[in-house]
C-alpha cells in the first residue's frame, strides 16, 4: 500500500494511517502537543512517532514549537535519549519519529512497584546526571525533566519529550504570563524569571524527580499547583525518606538560587565515591504471566508476534557468562555501540570513523591467514552487547561486567576478565602494548596483558569527565579543561596541563595517527577552532579557525576530514578537508544533507550514513559525490571501507555490503535480532576489518566474523 498522509483537521484525523513512510499501528499517549504512536518503517523497524494535534497545525507559534522540539531532540540524541529517525516539521501533520525504546517510565515504575532502594536511586542519579551532562553540552535545557519523561531502558535511563526544551540562544521565548512546565518539577526561576531559565533548572528537576523515585511524592507536594508553585519559591524541601547517604546532594540540586546547584560533572564525582553504576537489571521488574502481570506502560509490550521464548537458566554456559562459540543465532538481547578510539598494534592502514557526538573507529589490519569459515560466538547471552576492536592478533571485546579476547581466525575466547561495570558502549582498546578495558568509565582506571587478560596496573585517577585514548597515552578531561596525559604502559601520569584555546577539550582520535583532536565550536556556529595536540607531551602541534560548524571525523595522508552543518538539526550538508601543512581547505557540498550523518574515511574518500538508511561517498580528490546509496534501513552504523567495499551494520543485526567505487549492494548477512525484535538499539556497532575479513557484534549478543571479499556469498 502506497504511503498515505491524512492532513485533515477533523476527529478523523486524529487517527492518521500514515506519517511520512511510517505506518501507524497504536496510540501509545496523548500529550499537549500530539499523539504518539507506535509506528513501524518500510522495513519493519518498530518506531515512537508524534504527530502534532489538528488543532495545532496551524498555528505559526506551535510550529516554531515543534520545529524547536524536533532541533533539539535532533542535538541531544545518543545514549540517554531516544535517536531521531527521521521528522517533517513542515507536514500538515507535523511528526517526528524516534527509535522505540522498550521499557517503563520512571512515573509507572514507582507506581508499579513503590520508592527505589538506596542503590538503584544512586544508580538512577547518576545515569540521569550524565544524561543531562550531554544534553547541557550541546546547548539545550530540556525545562520539563519529569518522572513520566525518563524511561528505564535497559541499557540506562533515557530522557524523552523535548517538547518545551530550548536552546540557550533560540529566538523563541516565553510569553508573558505563559509558565511553561509541570509545576512540581519546576525549578524556582521558572515561576520567577521564565525568560531566564538555564541549564540549573533542569538540575533541580533531577533533585525533585529523585525525592519521587525515593518517596513516592515530590519535596513540595500539594493538590493545588498554585500552593506547589509557592512551595517551590519559597519553602524548603520535604525529604523525608530520602536516603541519608543522598539527602544532601539532592538538598543541593534544589538549592533556590541557580548558582547554589551541583553541575552535573559535580554531580557524577560526587556519586563516584557510592559507586554510581546503572544496573539495568536493579530497575527492571521481573517478567511475570497470567492474572498475576500488572498493567505495563505503552513503551513496554511487544506486539503480539515477538518472540515468546524466554531465556533459561540451563542454556547459560556452566563455567560463569563467559563468551562460547557457537554456530548458530543464540538468545536475544540489546546492541549498544559506541568506539571511542582505536590504537592497533602493527602495521596500520588506518580507516578512522565517526558518530554524532563520540566518534567511532575502525582500523583494517593487513595480515595473513590463509583460508576463511564464516563463524558465530554467543558471547553475551542476556547480559548485553559485545563491543569489539582488533588488537595485539585479536579481537578485544566487551559487554557488560566482562572484558574478553577472540581468535579472529575461529571465534574462540582466549581469556576473560572481570570488570566492573553495569553497561558497556565501547570495546575495549589496544594503548602503549596493553588493553585498556574501561573506555569510557569513570573512576580507577587498569590495563591487561593482551596475551593474558591478566591485569599489569590498576591505578587511581586524578578527578576527570572525559578520557580518550590517543597513541600510547590515554587523555583525561577534567570539568576544568585540565588535560593529564596517561602512560598506557605503565599507568603513570605523564603530563597535566591546559590546552590553549579549549577551554574543556573533549578529544577526538584515529587509529594508527598518534594525535587528539579537540574541536570547539564557537556560540554562533559559524567557526570551529581546531586544535591537534601530541598525547605524548600535551603540546600543540598546529591550532586552525575553521568556517562553520565541523565534526572531526578521520586522518590520511596528511589531511583532517570534517562534517559540517547541521548545528541544530544534525543534518551534514558538506565535508570539509584541510591539510594543516599548507593550510589549506577544500570543500564538497552534499546534493543533499544526510540527516544526523555518521562518517569513515579511506583515503581520499569519505563515506557518510545517515537516518533513513543513505549511504554516501564523497571524493575529495575530485570534490565530486560519488554515488548515494538508499539501502532501505532506517539506519546503519558508522560505515567502514577497505577501499573495495563498503560495510555498515543495521539494528536487526544485519552486515551490509556494497561496492565502494559504485555504490551498488552486493549482499548482507541474516538478521540477528534480539530476544524481542521490537528491541532497538541505540547505537551500532562499526565493522572491524582484518585482512579482508569483517567482523561485527549483534542485537543477539553474537560476535560473528565473515569473509568480506565476497559478500555476494553471504
Amino acid at each position: 500500500m502506497a504511503p498515505q498522509e491524512n492532513d485533515g483537521a477533523g476527529a478523523e484525523a486524529e487517527l492518521p494511517e500514515y506519517a511520512g513512510h511510517y505506518r501507524l499501528e497504536s496510540c501509545l499517549g496523548s500529550g499537549g502537543m500530539g499523539v504518539v504512536h507506535v509506528a513501524r518503517s518500510t522495513s519493519g523497524m518498530k518506531l515512537a512517532v508524534k504527530v502534532v494535534h489538528a488543532r495545532y497545525a496551524e498555528d505559526p507559534e506551535f510550529r516554531g514549537r515543534f520545529r524547536q522540539e524536533v532541533a533539539a531532540a535532533r542535538r541531544v540524541s545518543g545514549a540517554f535519549t531516544a535517536p531521531v529517525v527521521d521528522a517533517d516539521p513542515e507536514a500538515g501533520r507535523p511528526w517526528m519519529a524516534t527509535l522505540f525504546i522498550p521499557g517503563p517510565t520512571l512515573s509507572e515504575q514507582v507506581k508499579r512497584n513503590g520508592p527505589m532502594d538506596p542503590a538503584q536511586l544512586r544508580r538512577l542519579m547518576a545515569g540521569l546526571a550524565e544524561a543531562l551532562r550531554d544534553i547541557h553540552r550541546v546547548g539545550v535545557v530540556h525545562r520539563d525533566l519529569k518522572p513520566s519523561n525518563v524511561l528505564l531502558a535497559e541499557d540506562g535511563p533515557k530522557v524523552i519529550d523535548f517538547g518545551i526544551s530550548r536552546p540557550k540562544d533560540s529566538e523563541l521565548r516565553t510569553e508573558t504570563g505563559k509558565l511553561i512546565g509541570t509545576p512540581p518539577f519546576m525549578a524556582p526561576e521558572q515561576f520567577r524569571r521564565p525568560r531566564e531559565v538555564g541549564p540549573a533548572a533542569d538540575v533541580f528537576a533531577l533533585g525533585s524527580l529523585m525525592v519521587h523515585a525515593a518517596t513516592g511524592r515530590g519535596p513540595f507536594d500539594s493538590d493545588s499547583p498554585y500552593v506547589v508553585a509557592y512551595q517551590v519559591v519559597h519553602d524548603e524541601p520535604d525529604l523525608t525518606g530520602v536516603p541519608e547517604t543522598l539527602a544532601p546532594l539532592v538538598l543541593r540540586c534544589l538549592a533556590k538560587e541557580p548558582d547554589d546547584r551541583p553541575t552535573p560533572d559535580e554531580l557524577m564525582r560526587e556519586l563516584r565515591s557510592v559507586a554510581a553504576l546503572y544496573d539495568t537489571q536493579s530497575f527492571m521488574p521481573t517478567a511475570r504471566s497470567g492474572a498475576d502481570e500488572p498493567p505495563r506502560s505503552p513503551a513496554e509490550k511487544a506486539p503480539e508476534e515477538a518472540p515468546a521464548e524466554e531465556a533459561r537458566p540451563e542454556e547459560a554456559p556452566s563455567d560463569g557468562p563467559a563468551a562460547r562459540p557457537v554456530r548458530r543465532i543464540g538468545r536475544r538481547t540489546v546492541l549498544v555501540a559506541g568506539v571511542l578510539c582505536l590504537a592497533v598494534l602493527g602495521g596500520l592502514a588506518s580507516l578512522q570513523w565517526s558518530g554524532r557526538s563520540e566518534p567511532a573507529r575502525q582500523a583494517a589490519v593487513a595480515r595473513n591467514a590463509p583460508g576463511f569459515a564464516a563463524w558465530e560466538t554467543e558471547a553475551a547471552p542476556q547480559s548485553g552487547v559485545p563491543q569489539c576492536s582488533y588488537g595485539a592478533g585479536k579481537l578485544l571485546c566487551g559487554r557488560p561486567g566482562l572484558v574478553f579476547a577472540l581468535d579472529p581466525d575461529d571465534g574462540r575466547t582466549l581469556w576473560r576478565h572481570d570488570v566492573t561495570e553495569a553497561t558497556r558502549s565501547e570495546p575495549p582498546v589496544m594503548a602503549g602494548g596493553l588493553v585498556q578495558p574501561d573506555i569510557g568509565l569513570i573512576g580507577d582506571l587498569e590495563a591487561l596483558d593482551p596475551a593474558t587478560g591478566e591485569v599489569r596496573w590498576h591505578k587511581g585517577m586524578p578527578d576527570y569527565n572525559g578520557l580518550r585514548c590517543a597513541g600510547d597515552m590515554l587523555l583525561l578531561t577534567a570539568a576544568d579543561g585540565r588535560v593529564t596525559g596517561v602512560d598506557g604502559a605503565s599507568g603513570e601520569i605523564v603530563w597535566s596541563r591546559r590546552i590553549p584555546g579549549q577551554a574543556v577539550p573533549y578529544f577526538t582520535s584515529f587509529a594508527g595517527e598518534p594525535t587528539a583532536y579537540a574541536a570547539t565550536v564557537s556560540d554562533d556556529g559559524s567557526r570551529t577552532r581546531v586544535t591537534a595536540v601530541d598525547p605524548a607531551t600535551g603540546d600543540v602541534r598546529w591550532d586552525a579557525e575553521l568556517e562553520g560548524t565541523l565534526t572531526p571525523v578521520g586522518a590520511a595522508d596528511g589531511s583532517v576530514y570534517f562534517l559540517t552543518g547541521g548545528a541544530s538539526y544534525g543534518d551534514a550538508s558538506a565535508v570539509l578537508r584541510y591539510t594543516p601543512k599548507t593550510r589549506s581547505v577544500r570543500r564538497v557540498d552534499l546534493e543533499i544533507p544526510v540527516p544526523e550523518a555518521q562518517a569513515g574515511v579511506h583515503g581520499d574518500t569519505v563515506y557518510l550514513m545517515g537516518a533513513g538508511g543513505s549511504l554516501v561517498a564523497v571524493d575529495t580528490a575530485s570534490g565530486t559525490q560519488r554515488w548515494r546509496l538508499e539501502t532501505g534501513v532506517s539506519r546503519g552504523s558508522a560505515p567502514a571501507s577497505d577501499g573495495r567495499h563498503v560495510y555498515v551494520t543495521t539494528p536487526d543485526g544485519r552486515l551490509l555490503g556494497a561496492d565502494a567505487r559504485t555504490g551498488r549492494l552486493l549482499g548482507q548477512t541474516p538478521t540477528r535480532f534480539g530476544a524481542e525484535s521490537d528491541r532497538v538499539p541505540a547505537t551500532l556497532h562499526v565493522p572491524v576489518i582484518v585482512d579482508g575479513h569483517v567482523y561485527a557484534g549483534a542485537p543477539d549478543g553474537t560476535v560473528f566474523g565473515v569473509d568480506g571479499r565476497d559478500p555476494a556469498a553471504w
